[in-house]
Formats: structure tokens, sequence, C-alpha cells
């Protein structure tokens, strides 16, 4: 259980077999970490807080030691925050995994298998179902849901309460019950020093409510839709 420099660990904190802990990392009362687990540099892990247990499926194996490993593991990345009595599921096919610079705000789930990029922001009472992919720079409103196996692209934003049972294209808004497409995510495309002709091209894609091939999509978004695209299976456009 290697745990780096300069870690304040609460001493109620439960620490399990297999988990390694970077530099300066802040771990608070109540939580539980169990492996396989690794924990990058300056992260701030909340109260309550449980990463590491087996994946929410029927069948699974659940341990009775906190020193047998249970699945095939989770990475949070560098710098990211993960606020109190939010939960991170150990992956059943792929490694779970939370990029560097997140923000999960309280009350989330992320269950087995799902993969948040870089720099996305969670809130509360968020919850991702297995095999759920978000990419990189990514905010999700409150008490957004994603249903198994669903992509959201980079630089999206999802309107509070959205039930995403479709894929999300990148830097889109998206809201509603089913989720539905709002347009591009101007204002967070602009933050992000994307410039405004490339906003303008996207934004027309969304209103034609199609792609005629990456040809059409400027060539400094072209990685972030390919991204998406080989992923995705259930576009909310095509």
């Amino acid at each position: 259980m290697p745990i780096g420099k300069n870690c304040q660990i609460h001493p109620t904190a439960l620490i399990g077999a297999d988990v390694s802990i970077g530099t300066s990392v802040t771990i608070g009362p109540n939580a539980v970490l169990t492996g396989p687990l690794e924990i990058g540099d300056d992260c701030w892990i909340g109260a309550g807080v449980v990463l590491g247990a087996p994946p929410e499926i029927l069948g699974a194996l659940h341990p009775i030691s906190w020193s047998v490993s249970a699945g095939l593991g989770i990475r949070i990345g560098a710098r990211t925050t993960i606020r109190e009595l939010s939960t991170v599921h150990q992956g059943s096919e792929r490694r779970t995994e939370i990029g560097d610079e997140c923000f999960l705000m309280n009350r989330v789930g992320i269950e087995h298998d799902v993969q948040v990029g870089n720099r996305c922001v969670v809130s509360s009472g968020t919850t991702l179902a297995g095999h759920v992919s978000v990419g990189d720079g990514v905010n999700l409103g409150m008490h957004t849901v994603a249903h198994q196996r669903r992509v959201i692209g980079s630089g999206s934003m999802i309107g509070m309460g959205t039930v995403v049972v479709k894929d999300v294209p990148p830097f889109s808004k998206a809201f509603g019950n089913p989720v539905s497409l709002q347009g591009v995510n101007r204002i967070g495309m602009s933050r992000s020093g994307i410039s405004e002709e490339d906003i303008s091209a996207v934004a027309a894609i969304y209103a034609a409510g199609t792609f005629e091939g990456l040809s059409t999509i400027p060539a400094s978004l072209q990685e972030a839709f390919t991204w998406w695209r080989e992923r995705a299976d259930k576009p909310l456009v095509s």
C-alpha cells in the first residue's frame, strides 16, 4: 500500500490492500478505499467517500475480506476532488477511470467500467451507469442520469435532471427527459479558446441535425468528434 509524501489521511479512513496513493492527497473521515485503486497526486477525497466497491452486477464477487481485490481497478487522476458521500465502483471489463483535474460534487455515483475524461465537473446527485464514457471538459448538471454504455462527447454541457438515453455529441448543450439536443455549447467553447468560426461551424451542423462526414468538422475539433463517433451507437445526431 504505497502512500506518497505529505498526505493527510483521517484516522477513521479505511484503506485496504492494493491501494496506491500519490503525494499531497487528503482523505477525509470514514472514507473507504479498496483496491485495485490508484489515486494521483494532489487529490482531495471527502468524508464518507467509497472508492473500490465491487461492480454492482448480479453475481459479481463480493469479498469477505478488505484485503481481497474485487475487480479490474480504478484510477483517479491528479488534482481531482471527490466530495462527500460519493461512490466509485471497480471495473468489470475495463478499469474505471476519472481523469485529471475533475470535480465530483456530493452524492455522485460512478458505476463499474465508467471512464470520465479530464477537467470534468460532475454535479451533485449525478449517476453514471455501467460502461458510460465521458469526454474531456464535460459539465454534468445536478441529478444527471446516464444509461448504461452511453457516450457524452467532450466539451458538452448537460442540464440538470437530464436522462441521457442517447449519445450526446461533443461541444453541445443537451437537456430533458429523455435528453434532447439544444444546440452548441457556445459559452463553454468560447471559454476554452475555440474560435468563433469553429463554434459557428459546429452550430450549423447541429442545426441541420446530421453530419456529412468528419470533413465538415473544423480541423481543431476533429479529434473530439472522432473519439465520439468511434464509441457512439445511439447518437443524438447521425
